[in-house]
């Protein structure tokens, strides 16, 4: 089925966005690219900011459920799900145009400018860091908080270093460290032999 015109404007504007920046891409190429009329946009889209704010829900749902969908593919336990978050950047880290994330990078071009724009950027990643706890939880991460929260340090930090440094190892080296973290996390929650009551006889 043919896409309709707000569906091919927001196409075009999120891979124009993605691969130019926001502010560096006019409204005259996202209508070339698009084939629509200016007045066609406006129709749609109020202001660039309300299209910008439109290709960003499009990619908050596209990747969420993208990401839900690799992870619950991967084979193993809940241990081997949670460290597959970083798999699966590991795929999207050699693909061809890989530029970073769209949030990260919306958020570095309109924080202080626009708090629409940085309110949305914000909202998805609380939105992964809640899916993420809930994967530590069920991998049975003692502080599944303090385990989420070091993970998806991991994960942005490889995201950016990639975007930055370039390379492909970031992904790999960011799981290793997330499976040490996790793993001294559901250890430290062990009881010892003396708290089951093993402990050598008098």
């Amino acid at each position: 089925m043919r896409a309709s015109k707000r569906e091919r404007i927001i196409d075009a504007a999120a891979d124009l966005f993605y691969r130019g920046g926001f502010n560096a891409t006019g409204i005259e190429k996202v209508l070339a690219d698009a084939g629509v009329a200016k007045m066609t946009l406006y129709n749609h889209f109020g202001s660039k900011e309300e299209l910008i704010l439109a290709v960003l829900r499009r990619r908050d749902e596209q990747f969420r459920g993208e990401l839900r969908r690799a992870v619950e593919a991967c084979r193993g336990g809940p241990r081997e799900k949670l460290l597959c978050l970083f798999d699966v950047l590991a795929a999207w880290f050699v693909q061809d145009g890989f530029r970073g994330c769209l949030f990260i990078n919306a958020a570095a071009e309109f924080r202080g400018i626009s708090e629409a724009i940085f309110a949305h950027t914000a909202a998805h990643k609380r939105l992964i860091a809640s899916y993420v706890r809930d994967l530590a939880a069920a991998a049975g991460a003692r502080n599944p908080d303090v385990v989420a929260d070091q993970i998806v340090l991991l994960l942005e930090g490889a995201i950016v270093t990639t975007q930055v440094s370039g390379g492909t190892d970031w992904a790999r080296r960011a799981r290793e460290a997330a499976a040490i973290l996790l793993d001294r996390d559901i250890e430290a929650g062990q009881p010892c032999e003396a708290a089951t009551g093993s402990s050598p006889a008098a």
